[in-house]
């Protein structure tokens, strides 16, 4: 149990550390399908 709650708390760290990260990649990914709806209208 011990080992389970230390791998969660290490995995919320990361998560903390890399959520601008995936933010910017999400913004991205989003600009990017809108251009490609925009280009095919």
């Amino acid at each position: 149990m011990q080992t389970l709650q230390s791998g969660y708390r290490g995995l919320s760290l990361l998560m903390a550390l890399n959520s601008d990260r995936l933010l910017y990649i999400a913004t991205l990914a989003t600009a990017l399908a809108a251009g490609a709806w925009v280009g095919s209208l």
